[in-house]
């Protein structure tokens, strides 16, 4: 990716992630609420341009962030996809216990 697309793209990102985090931090949803999946969205969503950031940013890959990025989301959607067990994936790759097995 050229130097003008990458910052293109993470300018675009921050947009992004400003409109979630603002969204996120307005919606009354309380957990166990009608409303908290859908809260739970934004902040999957907000969590995955954090990912953007990560991935784009220049230099080398910060591991460390990357697997905070991939624990955060794996975390967030445990519950909308509960067959497959994220959490115990999310745990795994925090904790280097073992790799991602994600069916």
């Amino acid at each position: 990716m050229d130097q003008t697309t990458r910052q293109q793209a993470l300018a675009l990102g921050r947009e992004a992630h400003a409109l979630t985090e603002s969204a996120y931090r307005a919606d009354p949803a309380i957990q166990g609420g009608p409303l908290w999946d859908e809260k739970q969205r934004i902040l999957m969503a907000d969590m995955s341009l954090h990912l953007l950031q990560t991935a784009l940013q220049e230099g080398e890959l910060d591991l460390p962030r990357l697997k905070q990025n991939l624990y955060a989301i794996l975390t967030i959607a445990a519950p909308f996809l509960p067959s497959h067990d994220l959490a115990r994936h999310a745990q795994a790759l925090l904790h280097d216990t073992g790799g991602l097995a994600i069916e």
